[in-house]
Formats: structure tokens, C-alpha cells, sequence
């Protein structure tokens, strides 16, 4: 029994260091953070934001982070905001696909530029990729002929890649490759893990 509460515990392990492998936290303007004078279309331009990450606002005093629906964002209106942030470290998990918008709600500030939208893409997840198929060499003796229904085709496997820019905080893993790496190692070790409480239970 003690064997089944130890494979219990080795499968939780796995499930936990799979889970935050997909999660980024991006520092929202990089190191100029959330301030007057930064493009943040631009920013905002080369990054893949997913449900799972985070943005992390930092910004002075004299700033602000409000969430605003698309017309607001569009006329830099804070007065209907979804939600207000003025903590100077704002962390705002991205939890369900679509576009968000946030402006800074001091006046004038949005007018000249501290406004972002994201567009948020359902979390992301690793689609596994099948060799193509080799024709099978000719042989010298006839073959009898087949009875299988023809398999119908597979599609070709997509490839998303992240680029090497990411923005990301120290606290997050640097570059598309690491996050790669996370994914697979987390399940390797794991998976040797219970292979290894298996048999010595």
C-alpha cells in the first residue's frame, strides 16, 4: 500500500512541474516599464501572449493602470474602466482568450501613447509532430492484394515559434527554448520518477 500513496505523490510532483511551464510573465515596456515615451504596439508586436500569462505593470507615482472596454481604449477614456490599478507593480493574469485593453488614466498620459491592447490566445499547447511516411522499398516477391481500407491523410504538423525578444521578468524562463525545455523535462523526470517507484514497489 505504502508503494500506491508513493506513485500518488510522484504523479502530483509531475502534474506540478508541468503546470507553470506554459506560464510567461511579461514586463509590460520592458525595462522603461509603464511610462510616457514607450511604444507599446511595438512591444506588444513580436510577443505571443497566452491564457496562463501574466502582465506586470511598473510604473511611478504618477501613473496608472485602468482596463478599459475597446471603445474607451480607442477614445482614452478611463471614467467607465473595468478595473483600476495605481499600486506601481500592477501583476494582471491573462485568464481567458480575447483582446484586452489598458490605458494610463492620468490625464493626457493615454493621448500620448500609455495605452496596449493584447491579444490573448487560448493557452498554448505542444501539437506532437508524426514523420512522414517512407514508401516501402520494392520487393522481389509479389504481395497478395490488400484488404485495409485506405488510411486517410494527416495533416501537416504547424510549428509556432516565439521570438527570441521576449521581455520576460527574471522570475520567468528566458527564451522560447527554455520554456521548450520545461515542457519536455518536467514529464521526463517525472515519468522516470514513477517508472522507478514502480519498480521498487
Amino acid at each position: 500500500m505504502a508503494g500506491h500513496g508513493l506513485l500518488l505523490a510522484a504523479g502530483l510532483v509531475l502534474l506540478a512541474s508541468v503546470a507553470p511551464a506554459h506560464a510567461v510573465d511579461y514586463t509590460v515596456g520592458d525595462s522603461s516599464g509603464w511610462a510616457s515615451g514607450v511604444d507599446y504596439s511595438t512591444w506588444a508586436s513580436d510577443k505571443t501572449f497566452n491564457v496562463g500569462d501574466t502582465l506586470v505593470f511598473q510604473y511611478g507615482m504618477s501613473h496608472n493602470v485602468a482596463e478599459v472596454g475597446s471603445a474607451d481604449y480607442g477614445a482614452c477614456s478611463a471614467t467607465n474602466s473595468i478595473q483600476s490599478y495605481s499600486d506601481q507593480d500592477t501583476k494582471i493574469a491573462l485568464t481567458k482568450p480575447g483582446t484586452r485593453y489598458f490605458i494610463c488614466g492620468a490625464t493626457g498620459h493615454c493621448a500620448g501613447g500609455m495605452k496596449l491592447a493584447v491579444t490573448v490566445s487560448p493557452a498554448a499547447a505542444t501539437t506532437p509532430t508524426t514523420p512522414a511516411a517512407t514508401p516501402a522499398a520494392p520487393s522481389d516477391t509479389p504481395s497478395e492484394p490488400s484488404t485495409d481500407t485506405p488510411s486517410t491523410s494527416t495533416p501537416a504538423a504547424t510549428t509556432t515559434t516565439t521570438p527570441a525578444s521576449s521581455g520576460k521578468t527574471a522570475d520567468s524562463v528566458g527564451g522560447a527554448s527554455g520554456i521548450e525545455a520545461r515542457f519536455v523535462m518536467g514529464p521526463l523526470v517525472g515519468a522516470a520518477g514513477l517508472v522507478g517507484l514502480a519498480l521498487m514497489g
